[in-house]
């Protein structure tokens, strides 16, 4: 497969490895190159079987446009864009593809099923943590979103909140607390690197590839990798 990843950043460019790895094609466009998604146009998409965006949340949605327009498939690992998610979803309509998620390891999905268990014990405080490198550029983190709105659909109307820390080249910690009068329990994933984040990614454009028209959430379709 010929795949072009959007975005040199550390784990844009873990993802061109990756995909290289397993055997496919690679193109690379950083955001310089890409700037307003002015580069995605029919020839450069021509033979790409899935685009991979690892960008920043205003580029992410620039160039989801661009892809949908020319009816291409994009994967986005980018978060902060969800905002505009009902507006890009409905351009699948018209023959395009996306397949988007607040983390793309598998490990985190798993995470995500547990926090749902874990949410729904009654008598209990919950409260979230992530830590990551200080480059990322969003926080809370979209990992850690989604772990609270996993948390609020068990107890709406009961404030969970995030703390977030930014510290060296932390690949990414995220740890859910849930603390009563009687105990505490603790559910936690700890990247020991961003390569579980670009396998996922990659898997996931493979999986896209060979998919019609449509939009998932990588939630939802992690376990047909």
């Amino acid at each position: 497969m010929l795949f072009l990843v959007l975005g040199k950043g550390k784990t844009g460019s873990l993802v061109a490895e990756v995909a290289r790895e397993r055997g496919h094609g690679v193109r690379v466009l950083d955001l310089r190159e890409n700037r307003g998604a002015a580069s995605i146009t029919a020839p450069t998409l021509a033979g790409v079987d899935a685009v991979i965006d690892f960008t920043n949340a205003e580029s992410a949605v620039q160039n989801i446009r661009a892809v949908m327009a020319l009816g291409g498939k994009i994967v986005v690992g980018t978060t902060g864009w969800y905002a505009s998610l009902d507006e890009l979803r409905s351009k699948t309509s018209r023959g395009g593809s996306l397949l988007y998620g607040a983390n793309f390891s598998i490990g985190v999905q798993k995470l995500f099923r547990l926090t749902a268990e874990l949410a729904k014990l009654d008598g209990y405080t919950f409260s979230i943590r992530e830590t990551h490198h200080t480059t990322k550029l969003d926080a809370p983190s979209g990992t850690a979103v989604t772990l609270q709105e996993i948390v609020s659909a068990a107890h709406p109307g009961v404030e969970i909140p995030i703390t977030s820390h930014r510290e060296g080249d932390a690949s990414g910690e995220h740890v859910v607390t849930a603390k009563s009068d009687v105990d505490l329990i603790e559910v936690r994933h700890d990247a020991s690197s961003r390569r579980g984040f670009a396998l996922g990614a990659v898997r996931a454009a493979e999986w896209l590839a060979h998919q019609k028209s449509g939009a998932w959430n990588f939630r939802d379709i992690f376990e047909q990798l």
